[in-house]
């Protein structure tokens, strides 16, 4: 690794963008982040004026003609649409915003007939089983499909000790599942929500639509495929598993996916993506609740908060790259004019990198570990130059708000 990179593969000078509260840390996709060796492989880009690709993403949305891109999603519908009646595209999601959303409006303003999979969280919280029930008894068929359990709980602990990435486990499967489902049942178009751009992936991958499976296609080999830091042939061996229990981890078929002439889509490429504007759809359409307190790490109570699973994600995410919850949700609220800047780095300070204690007990009896185990695993994933001991305790060495000690 290069002297200008440090663990993870992050950059050792610490950046932050002028427009929103991300800093240079943050891994450009988190679904390649930790499929193998945990080795970042790329990080979210900043120009010359030291902005985002997030931002910058959010400023060329300015300029698109919002109408000619719905007549794009209309003629996408027209051509996937089943005079019959039967299930024309596939909507992944659990029942939040953003899947409320998207099946929605897909079946009642462009008459599509969807097909609702979800790949359940981890650990439900009880408003995440509430909204879920009423996302589909507001009109849908959902398909879930449920894991091996015990292969599930024994990845995500692989995933936690080995990587600091308890999540591996649920992102993997929550993106393999639509496109086999998409070829196992015959339909050929998938529509996702809000675009990964939205956060900070790369803008040449995300801002146009996939129009085809290209990027589940390369070919793969067990010896090539690391569950948690494991390798996938090794997990198998070890635990006495056959591969039916890992398949769900694992990349689709790219014949089956050229055979089905699988399509995968952002609806947030047609549709000016606003995370408020659809949780108040949600509300609206769905019955769709907030959860009754703030969750910790962060400020709002309608995002993330259908696993509690996912604090511990965002705790780990906290450690090993300096930013949690907070920070993404202010980015995000900043360049959709929500919040101002300032107001962003206020609750960045506030609130980011809380400890998870709402949920820690449960996440460690998922995994079946100890409180301690815990405690010695998050030591060995914070990232030496992002961190510095003052008074005893850690803290970071270079904030939003203040510049590095």
């Amino acid at each position: 690794m290069s002297e200008l990179f440090g663990k993870y593969g992050l950059p050792l000078e610490v950046k932050f963008c002028k427009k929103c509260t991300m800093s240079n840390q943050r891994p450009s996709s988190e679904r390649e982040f930790g499929s193998k060796k945990d080795a970042t492989k790329r990080i979210i880009s900043f120009d010359g004026e030291g902005v985002c690709s997030a931002c910058r993403h959010n400023e060329a949305k300015e300029l698109i003609n919002w109408k000619e891109r719905e007549k794009e999603l209309t003629e996408l519908c027209n051509k996937h649409r089943r005079k019959d009646g039967s299930f024309d595209c596939i909507v992944p999601g659990s029942g939040g915003k953003d899947s409320v959303y998207a099946a929605h409006i897909l079946k009642y303003k462009y008459n599509m007939n969807p097909l609702t999979i979800t790949w359940p969280p981890n650990l439900y919280t009880n408003i995440g089983r509430k909204n879920f029930s009423a996302w589909l008894d507001s009109g849908f068929t959902n398909l879930t499909y449920f894991p091996n359990q015990k292969v599930h709980k024994l990845l995500t602990k692989y995933a936690f000790l080995n990587l600091g990435h308890p999540f591996q486990p649920f992102m993997l499967g929550q993106m393999n599942l639509a496109p086999k489902i998409s070829y196992e049942r015959g339909i050929p178009l998938v529509i996702y929500g809000e675009n990964p751009a939205e956060y900070g992936s790369a803008i040449e991958e995300n801002l146009l639509p996939t129009k085809d499976a290209s990027y589940y296609s390369s070919e793969f080999q067990l010896d090539d495929i690391y569950l948690g830091g494991v390798c996938a042939k090794e997990i198998i061996q070890d635990n006495n598993l056959k591969y039916s229990e890992l398949d769900a981890y694992l990349p689709a078929d790219p014949y089956k996916l050229k055979k089905n002439k699988t399509e995968v889509h952002y609806l947030g490429y047609y549709i000016n993506w606003h995370p408020q504007e659809m949780y108040y759809f949600s509300v609206e359409k769905t019955k769709f609740e907030p959860m009754p307190f703030r969750v910790e790490g962060g400020y709002s109570k309608y995002s993330s908060m259908d696993d509690k699973l996912d604090w511990l994600h965002w705790y780990t995410y906290y450690i090993k790259f300096g930013m949690g919850r907070a920070t993404q949700d202010s980015s995000q609220e900043i360049r959709n004019g929500d919040i101002t800047r300032d107001e962003g780095v206020c609750l960045v300070k506030r609130f980011d990198g809380e400890f998870p204690y709402e949920f820690l007990n449960d996440c460690c009896k998922y995994m079946e570990i100890s409180k301690e185990t815990f405690l010695e695993a998050i030591e060995s994933f914070r990232t030496p130059h992002l961190w510095e001991k003052r008074n005893g305790k850690w803290k970071l060495s270079s904030s939003v708000w203040s510049k590095r000690r």
